[in-house]
């Protein structure tokens, strides 16, 4: 954040609502959460937040995917793929979801965000059980064979710098509350493992 942001926010004041998140909740007949899926390209990360979505739809859950594709095209579309730019993409996805949460949803992000330092800071924008790190673990030549987008070909061939996994690191989660093995498992069962983990953690009680 600039100097000059801090300036301007000095005159703020929080504003706090009349209609409150628990509220939302028991409208929504849900706890709503942030399901953050980080993975390498190809490793499932948007095809697990969608599948999901589509499962809980179909479970009468209200719900939001923030996909990384679609974020860079609006509301970071003024960011590039340094380490600086990329801190700065998920720090704003980070804010999103947070107020996506207020508003009782339950939302998926589907980014690589490969620096466990900057999913920590998306973790501490919330309290304790609203963050559910989502590991989609798969081995970087299975993402590679997978390559749906070309993008792995092109990293290179020295087209795309800067790309997780050949040029730029990727640090796996030291803890996520979910792996999953997208290399050996199908998309349901994938999907399984989550909505087992979410009934457990009551995050779909109706009640």
């Amino acid at each position: 954040m600039t100097k000059s942001a801090n300036l301007t926010n000095q005159h703020t004041v929080w504003h706090e609502p009349t209609i409150t998140r628990k509220d939302r909740e028991a409208l929504n007949k849900q706890r709503s959460c942030i399901l953050w899926f980080t993975g390498l390209s190809g490793a499932g990360k948007s095809t697990l937040a969608h599948a999901l979505e589509d499962r809980l739809h179909k479970l009468g859950k209200r719900t939001y995917v923030l996909d990384g594709d679609n974020i860079r095209k609006g509301l970071c579309n003024d960011l590039g793929f340094s380490d600086e730019d990329r801190t700065e993409n998920i720090r704003r996805i980070g804010e999103v979801a947070k107020l996506m949460i207020d508003a009782g949803i339950i939302v998926m992000t589907a980014f690589i965000s490969p620096f466990r330092n900057d999913r920590q800071v998306a973790r501490d924008l919330v309290k304790d059980g609203d963050f559910i790190e989502v590991f989609c673990d798969a081995p970087l030549d299975v993402c590679e064979h997978r390559d749906v987008k070309g993008l792995y070909k092109k990293a290179r061939a020295g087209e795309i710098p800067e790309f997780t996994g050949i040029s730029s690191p990727y640090e796996e989660p030291l803890d996520p509350e979910l792996m999953i093995d997208t290399a050996r498992l199908s998309v349901d069962e994938c999907i399984d493992s989550i909505i087992e983990y979410l009934e457990k953690k009551a995050y779909l009680d109706s009640e």
